[in-house]
């Protein structure tokens, strides 16, 4: 299932050699378990992002982790160095096996 997703890069503005931080944010709900339904009274079913992947040009950066506790629409952050133009891609997994990904290109100024 394809989720909604946003990457964001702090500056805007950055030049390459320089470190930015890449936050991703992603809609999902981030079932533990634990919860019941209030109309069934069952259990809903866990599902949450457990693992994450920061590529750039095709080689991971960075690497994480997630537990069912994170908050719902969890938004995680890195840093970055900018070695030139490129692709920012995260991938996600979830508890259920679905995956998916987002890019956003990188133009550092010059």
């Amino acid at each position: 299932m394809a989720r909604k997703s946003l990457i964001k890069v702090k500056p805007k503005k950055y030049k390459t050699g320089d470190v930015v931080k890449v936050s991703f944010m992603i809609m999902h709900d981030m079932e533990t378990g634990l919860r019941k339904d209030k109309k069934t009274k069952q259990l809903v079913p866990i599902d949450h992002i457990s693992d994450l992947s920061f590529d750039f040009g095709g080689k991971t950066f960075t690497t994480m982790k997630v537990w069912e506790t994170l908050s719902v629409n969890p938004v995680v952050s890195t840093y970055m160095k900018v070695e030139g133009k490129g692709k920012l891609k995260v991938t996600y997994t979830e508890s259920n096996g679905a995956t998916g990904s987002k890019t956003k290109k990188i133009k550092p100024k010059k």
